[in-house]
């Protein structure tokens, strides 16, 4: 099931750091089978407020996702960025083929008391 390291980053000052840790960061998340999904674009907000960026790298799994952050080559370039950019990043599982919501939907409403 494919998982998801997404970062929303704050506004920065351009440094050279950053620009670095965008050189090598590929480099880390290829042999865990990380891609780009999101990165240097724009993003249109329809509700509330997100200010700053986001960035998506794809990975064929949970375990490759953590494997990626937790590795001696993302977390030698992470102070690079973290210097900084301040943000918040979470790495999250994708749901699985023919996944229904209304499943879901119907959990809840089993687990509402009674009117």
């Amino acid at each position: 099931m494919t998982a998801y390291a997404i970062a929303h980053l704050q506004e920065a000052a351009p440094h050279p750091e950053i620009a670095e840790y965008i050189e090598r960061i590929p480099a880390t998340f290829e042999p865990y089978g990380g891609r780009w999904l999101v990165h240097a674009t724009q993003h249109e907000v329809k509700e509330g407020s997100w200010p700053g960026h986001v960035v998506v790298i794809g990975f064929p799994g949970i375990a490759e996702a953590r494997a990626w952050w937790d590795s001696a080559a993302y977390q030698e370039i992470a102070p690079l960025r973290s210097r900084h950019i301040e943000g918040d990043i979470i790495l999250v599982g994708g749901v699985p083929e023919g996944y229904d919501s209304t499943a879901t939907a119907k959990l809840m409403r089993e687990g509402l008391p009674a009117e």
